[in-house]
């Protein structure tokens, strides 16, 4: 009886049939699921570049800051600004033992 070839039925056929198509959409799935987590890597390794670009403008914005502030105190000393009106108020200077 090994010998004979054995035929499968209308509906063993069918349920292999099912069984490969589904092999076969879930394959196509994680593709499109890796293609979408490698744009979203990019989109983050973007966003990390910007990030790191930004902060290094806002380091130089800070030094800028510095270097305007002691410009500043050199020319006026040191004070107050009022930034909406411009007006600049110095510090009263504390008298020393040397100036009393």
């Amino acid at each position: 009886m090994a010998d004979q070839d054995i035929k499968f039925t209308e509906d063993e056929l069918k349920s292999l049939s099912e069984l490969q198509s589904s092999y076969q959409q879930k394959q196509l799935q994680f593709g499109q699921l890796r293609v979408q987590k490698l744009l979203l890597q990019q989109q983050f390794d973007s966003i990390e570049s910007s990030e790191a670009q930004l902060e290094v403008d806002y380091i130089g914005t800070q030094e800028t800051e510095r270097k305007l502030v002691k410009e500043l105190n050199g020319k006026y000393g040191p004070g107050n600004l009022e930034p909406s009106t411009g007006i600049f108020t110095p510090t009263a200077k504390v008298a020393t033992e040397e100036t009393a």
